[in-house]
């Protein structure tokens, strides 16, 4: 299994609720990229959004600074919006990140948890769902067809031209990045790609009919299991113990989460809901070592076997050096026990 962080470069309020400068908070963000590679974590990703909260809105410029500081750790996307992008310029930004990481780059591509993007750039959102069919489509073609002849309805036709750079990748690895619609993990194993799930609250079993789903659909369209490998996406933070976790994680999460609900509608986040999420069945990758370890095996278990688990610790408002020593202990003391025992299961 392998394991690593996500972050959308998230403006937050630290010791005294003064928040980060832009520069400092990118500044502090290629450093933690950085203590990744070194503690041996397998991969980092960066989101991408178009609010006033976060810094990832473009994503490929933080992964390629990031990408002359590491040697080892994969660098990918944690989503890119691909129904707000243009699929060739996407290709062409991740192939020329691949080649500047010698081969280290993959994207995830999704429709997004938010619909700023759609507007900033154009669109519509009453055509939320056909403009990802049509650029996953292109996007597809392009990695497989350095030339091809293509038309849809939402940008303009190729004829021949040739999409470059090319990576150096044989094929860029693209995730499709889901929530919990059934058609986007049908999706997902008809096309035989691999699933990175969002898991943001909950239990993790609750999403094994639909990872079911995604299996089902990838073998009925002739993809060999192996192909059909399934991440997740899940809120966590590491720390000497759990009460220390909690403690640091908990404000910015519920500060975060507050204001997300109050634009959707929601009520305020609550400390029994994150509670019943750090519990033992809970979605939380939100302990000391040894919890976080056993929680990662057991959502493995009960999703019927994990690939990737990406750890989203953004929401963490806490110091630089408390966010470093955590990424420290993921990889130096959550992901070798995780490891051992997927080994020893396999």
């Amino acid at each position: 299994m392998e394991i690593g962080v996500d972050s959308f470069a998230a403006i937050v309020a630290e010791e005294g609720n003064v928040a980060q400068s832009p520069q400092a908070r990118l500044a502090d963000l290629l450093d933690e990229i950085e203590i990744a590679d070194q503690v041996g974590l397998d991969l980092f990703g960066i989101g991408e959004h178009h609010r006033a909260d976060f810094l990832d809105s473009a994503p490929t410029m933080i992964l390629a600074a990031a990408a002359a500081r590491t040697s080892s750790i994969r660098l990918t996307s944690a989503v890119t919006v691909l129904s707000a992008a243009d699929p060739v310029r996407v290709f062409q930004e991740f192939a020329t990140l691949d080649l500047i990481s010698k081969g280290r780059a993959e994207m995830i591509v999704g429709r997004g948890s938010f619909t700023e993007a759609h507007s900033l750039f154009g669109f519509k959102l009453e055509d939320y769902d056909d403009l990802f069919a049509e650029k996953l489509d292109l996007l597809l073609r392009i990695r497989d067809e350095p030339e091809l002849h293509w038309s849809g309805r939402f940008r303009p036709a190729l004829s021949g031209q040739a999409v470059l750079p090319r990576p150096l990748q044989a094929s860029l690895p693209i995730w499709l990045g889901v929530g919990g619609t059934p058609h986007s993990f049908v999706r997902a194993g008809v096309l035989g790609l691999p699933l990175m799930v969002a898991i943001i609250g909950g239990e993790f079993r609750r999403f094994r009919p639909l990872v079911d789903l995604y299996r089902e659909a990838g073998r009925r369209a002739g993809h060999p299991a192996e192909r059909l490998k399934v991440g997740i996406h899940a809120f966590g933070f590491v720390a000497e113990n759990d009460a220390a976790a909690v403690e640091a994680y908990y404000p910015g999460w519920a500060r975060s989460m507050t204001k997300i609900g109050k634009e959707r509608g929601w009520p305020p986040a609550s400390r029994q809901q994150f509670d019943a999420a750090c519990s033992a069945e809970g979605a939380f990758l939100v302990g000391g070592p040894e919890t976080v370890a056993g929680k990662m095996l057991h959502a493995s278990e009960v999703l019927g076997g994990l690939a990737r688990v990406h750890v989203q610790m953004t929401s963490a408002a806490v110091p630089h050096a408390v966010m470093k020593r955590s990424i420290e202990l993921l990889g130096g003391m959550v992901a070798p026990v995780v490891r051992w025992a997927a080994l020893s299961s396999g």
